[in-house]
């Protein structure tokens, strides 16, 4: 991920450092773990201990080997004596590098989930500012029924919610090391060493493995992270087209000095939000690419591996800027409800139709003689620019069914927004 789009903590999990380090981890923990099982000396314990690797050696060893591995634990032993021999005893590469990855992808998980948080709460105090909030709702583009913006953002709440316990999901099938030599027999690693390394390490150990932890593991993360990026590009383009200059109910912050075009001074564009869509769309082709690598050739191959080096720490990275500018959006949104008002009446009362609709049905009017009439008279509302009241109230077959109070009754808002607080305690936003 370049760096634009990279923010520190996050990129920190995944650099070479972290890396190494929780190689570093690995290597130390299964030694204790020898060490408990008696085969490695304490008096040689005592100096694995102070192991350390070193980047210079570890390029040099590259460069003859061509092998990641091999490079870090000869830039290990080279810096030992004899205590060197019980590095990597009895391990395959993928015992050190597949635990190491569940330590940093459990890392990035929690930052992750605190993303999720910080966008919750943004999302939980712009909902209950805007609870009763009226605006225009809208289906195909089109408005439908008057609604509340704090029905929106309850609704997205909602959803980040569900996002949250997914990801919790997705981090709990990751928390596993493996420990289990070349083809996951422990042939050369007895479980007993894997059970002791794993604890050590605050993981649990993958039951069954061949070479690899299976990759269904990381796919799943990857669809989570995925499907979180999903909502927030849902949120995200609602907020784009009600920021359009039609429409104007809401509109992203933009800050003094800022510009939205080297030609247009007045231009203040969604850019952070379009932002946001951009990246998911880059999230769903490596939740692709992460189901192309559960499938490996019988106990492993390395197809999976070149792709996982992009894939996993872009993923994280990715979402964590998303999450990170999407609340930035939310704390400053700038909400106008007079606009809201303004274009909830432009239809004229066209809204209302459903209501009349049902009452003449309630009245005794057939179902199709009803609709006839509304629609007759939202058909000239629409193409004269008449108020739909105004044409209805007059309507003889409709006047004789309705009185003046039914009418009066019948165009009122609230009677839109009238169970807004069950859903609001459904969501827990009370």
């Amino acid at each position: 991920m370049i760096d634009r789009y990279a923010r520190a903590a996050m990129k920190a999990v995944w650099d070479d450092s972290s890396k190494y380090d929780k190689w570093l981890a690995v290597e130390i923990a299964s030694c204790e773990a020898w060490t408990s099982l008696g085969t490695i000396p304490e008096d040689d314990m005592i100096q694995l201990r102070t192991a350390q690797y070193d980047m210079d050696l570890i390029d040099k060893h590259f460069a003859v080997t061509r092998h990641d591995m091999t490079a870090f634990t000869r830039s290990i032993t080279d810096q030992m004596g004899l205590a060197g021999r019980w590095i990597h005893l009895g391990l395959t590469s993928s015992d050190v590098m597949d635990t190491a990855l569940s330590m940093q992808v459990l890392e990035a998980a929690d930052l992750l989930l605190e993303d999720i948080d910080d966008l919750l709460l943004a999302l939980s105090k712009l909902a209950k500012i805007h609870k009763n909030t009226l605006m225009m709702g809208r289906t195909h583009g089109v408005h439908a029924e008057p609604t509340t913006f704090g029905m929106k953002l309850a609704l997205w709440y909602d959803e980040f919610g569900r996002n949250r316990r997914r990801l919790e999901a997705a981090r709990e099938e990751n928390a596993v090391g493996k420990i289990s030599g070349a083809v996951g027999s422990h042939a050369t690693a007895p479980p007993e060493l894997e059970d002791a390394t794993c604890e050590l390490l605050g993981l649990g150990v993958a039951p069954v493995s061949n070479q690899i932890i299976q990759r269904d593991r990381h796919a799943q993360f990857l669809q989570t992270i995925a499907l979180i990026g999903a909502s927030a590009e849902k949120i995200a383009t609602e907020i784009r087209h009600l920021q359009r200059t039609e429409v104007r109910e809401v509109e992203e912050p933009f800050g003094e000095g800022q510009t939205g075009s080297s030609a247009m001074p007045h231009k203040r564009n969604p850019e952070l939000t379009e932002r946001v869509c951009g990246l998911a769309r880059l999230l769903r082709g490596y939740a692709s690419t992460a189901l192309e690598n559960v499938a490996l050739w019988h106990e492993r191959d390395i197809s999976h591996s070149s792709a996982e080096r992009i894939i996993i720490p872009d993923s994280c990275m990715a979402l964590d800027y998303m999450l990170s500018i999407l609340t930035e959006v939310l704390i400053g949104l700038k909400v106008y409800p007079e606009r809201m008002e303004a274009n909830l009446n432009s239809s004229r009362g066209l809204v209302f139709s459903q209501r009349v609709l049902l009452q003449l049905i309630d009245k005794g009017m057939s179902r199709e003689e009803a609709y006839g009439i509304v629609q007759s008279q939202t058909s000239i509302a629409w193409s004269d620019g008449v108020d739909f009241r105004e044409l209805i109230t007059k309507d003889v077959a409709a006047s004789q069914v309705l009185s003046a109070e039914d009418f009066e009754e019948l165009f009122d808002y609230n009677y839109y927004t009238r169970f807004v607080d069950v859903s609001y305690r459904r969501v827990g936003l009370e």
